[in-house]
């Protein structure tokens, strides 16, 4: 690997999301964090009503209501990783990083990296399915030093 290769990694889960990136001495640090507004939010919070009603074709006085095609929690960690997608993006496009690793639970993995464009995907080093945002910096690299280097104190 190049000498001047700027790496940045992603870690994120449904509803927070973590950029970080090496310092001089390898050691990791993160540099930003990112929090959804609406993941502790209730599930009336989310949805703007109740869910429609309709009338049994056979009989005018049973009801039935329309179930939601979507738990609205899921929407928004899709909503929140597709805005993750789009800041490594935008990073990308003005060259903050040449190398990506992106480390996230399965399912939030999935939608991150099929939200990415074409040029940071080529960008993309590597991934892991892995929960680690709640993981401190100083313990990260015992996950990620297949991408990492060791860190070298003077």
């Amino acid at each position: 690997m190049p000498q001047n290769r700027k790496l940045c990694f992603v870690i994120a889960d449904g509803g927070h999301a973590r950029f970080v990136r090496p310092a001089t001495d390898n050691a990791l640090h993160t540099i930003e964090a990112i929090d959804s507004v609406s993941v502790h939010k209730r599930d009336h919070d989310l949805v703007s009503d109740r869910p429609g009603r309709s009338f049994e074709s056979g009989s005018s006085s049973m009801r039935h209501a329309y179930s939601p095609r979507q738990d609205p929690h899921e929407q928004e960690k899709v909503r929140f990783a597709h805005l993750v997608a789009a800041r490594m993006n935008e990073e990308s496009a003005t060259g903050l990083f040449t190398d990506l690793v992106i480390v996230a639970p399965s399912s939030v993995l999935s939608e991150v990296t099929e939200a990415l464009d074409l040029p940071t995907k080529a960008k993309l080093v590597g991934t892991l399915a892995k929960d680690l945002v709640k993981v401190p910096d100083h313990d990260l690299y015992a996950h990620l030093k297949e991408w990492a280097r060791p860190v070298h104190r003077a």
